[in-house]
């Protein structure tokens, strides 16, 4: 598994396309969701009178968990297949979504765009590949699913894959970079295995084509940049702090510095599993001593990096930002909470600078107002306090956030410019 090229795969689309069976048949036909698994799911199913929404339950077991706090089953989430390894990024609704999406950790290389055949494109099926597009994907497939509702219908197929590439195109994509696979999920057709039913369609089942994703070249070659996920004090050790390296390689006998305090060490040593590490390379939870570093040094939400090369500290930042779901309207001088890497705090949106256009990317109004649902603007954002932000550009890791508020995301984004402390 280990030697696997990796991707994060988000699966989006309109609500009732078929987003969750997709996964959840994917994960059954390559192995990664047991029989027993599966039949679990199908008893609980039948037993609420869904039975047809077994694999759905899949993923929303894993949302009821995850709203619960409890840790699930890694298999669930990982499949592989010939080439790649993936981890699934779950995208059931909006919110979850974008939060999944965007904090921490979950950063997706790729995406599958789910359109049902009956249905062709809805107005979410748009916004959701412009989000796409807006949070940095490069790679797409569209699986133009429940293709067993047409009748296997070639025509419809390439009726909808006609009305996708224009729309794509019209929110940025390029259309070599995006391929059309036609499924039936429920079915099982073309998922892991290619079907008689579709003998038109001449490409391969979507596994196969989610193989010819390229993994993103690892970012050794960037400077450290690892945020702080947990604080933990160990008798006879000392301070561990715990978290994912997003950039660089991390290496016992570094000169660190912790960004935003400027507190300075030494990397003792570093540990995943109980086992000392000569190394940490991008994507490794690791645990780490560092000489020098007391407790009130660090905490979530810091970033360490090289001491000679230390993490960007904001003054402000203007990024470019999508509203997903606001009840009203963002004015100028919103202060919600922002979600940057493991960093929460609340920053304020002191120029709506421009609103752009989600078709073409370009200027729709200079300064707006205020900005609501659906809307696409660049913005300058002031900090309430430090905290390490980077372009999107240099770390891309550090360079994305949600925004959150009455218990929801309201917004999501990528950083252009950083002015720095």
């Amino acid at each position: 598994m280990a030697d696997k090229p990796h991707l994060n795969l988000v699966f989006i689309g309109h609500v009732d396309h078929g987003k969750s069976t997709l996964v959840g048949r994917l994960l059954y036909d390559t192995g990664a969701l047991s029989e027993q698994e599966y039949r679990k799911l199908q008893a609980e199913a039948e037993e609420k009178g869904k039975g047809t929404f077994a694999f759905a339950y899949a993923m929303d077991n894993l949302k009821e968990e995850r709203e619960r706090g409890v840790t699930i089953d890694v298999s669930y989430k990982k499949f592989e297949g010939k080439k790649n390894v993936f981890t699934i990024i779950d995208a059931p609704g909006h919110r979850d979504f974008v939060k999944n999406m965007i904090t921490g950790t979950s950063q997706a290389d790729a995406a599958v765009l789910v359109v049902a055949a009956k249905e062709g494109a809805q107005p979410q099926t748009k916004e959701h590949a412009f989000l796409a597009q807006v949070m940095g994907i490069k790679q797409l497939i569209i699986a133009i699913n429940k293709m067993d509702e047409v009748n296997y219908d070639e025509k419809r197929f390439n009726e909808i894959k006609g009305e996708m590439e224009k729309l794509l195109t019209g929110v940025g994509f390029k259309s070599d970079a995006v391929r059309y696979v036609p499924v039936s999920a429920w079915v099982g057709d073309n998922v892991a295995k290619t079907s008689d039913k579709l003998s038109w369609y001449k490409g391969k089942s979507l596994v196969d084509e989610l193989d010819e994703f390229s993994a993103p070249p690892s970012p050794t070659d960037k400077p450290l940049r690892l945020p702080i996920q947990d604080v933990f004090s160990i008798k006879g050790v000392g301070v561990v702090p715990t978290g994912r390296v997003e950039t660089g390689i991390m290496r016992p006998g570094d000169k660190i510095v912790v960004m935003p305090s400027g507190k300075t060490g030494e990397i003792k040593t570093i540990e995943a599993h109980h086992e000392q590490l000569a190394d940490a390379k991008p994507g490794d939870n690791v645990g780490f001593n560092v000489r020098g570093l007391e407790k009130k040094d660090v905490a979530r939400g810091d970033v360490i990096g090289p001491a000679n090369d230390p993490p960007t500290v904001a003054k402000d930042f203007t990024a470019q930002i999508v509203v997903l779901n606001h009840p009203t309207a963002i004015p100028v001088n919103y202060t919600p909470v922002f979600h940057i890497h493991t960093a929460q705090l609340s920053c304020s949106l002191v120029e709506l600078q421009k609103k752009l256009d989600p078709k073409t990317g370009q200027t729709k109004e200079e300064n707006p107002k205020f900005l609501k649902t659906g809307d696409a603007a660049i913005v300058k954002i002031v900090p309430t306090k430090p905290v390490v932000i980077e372009e999107y550009k240099k770390f891309p890791q550090l360079g994305r956030f949600a925004i959150r508020d009455m218990g929801q995301t309201v917004a999501a984004g990528i950083v252009l410019s950083v002015t720095k402390k």
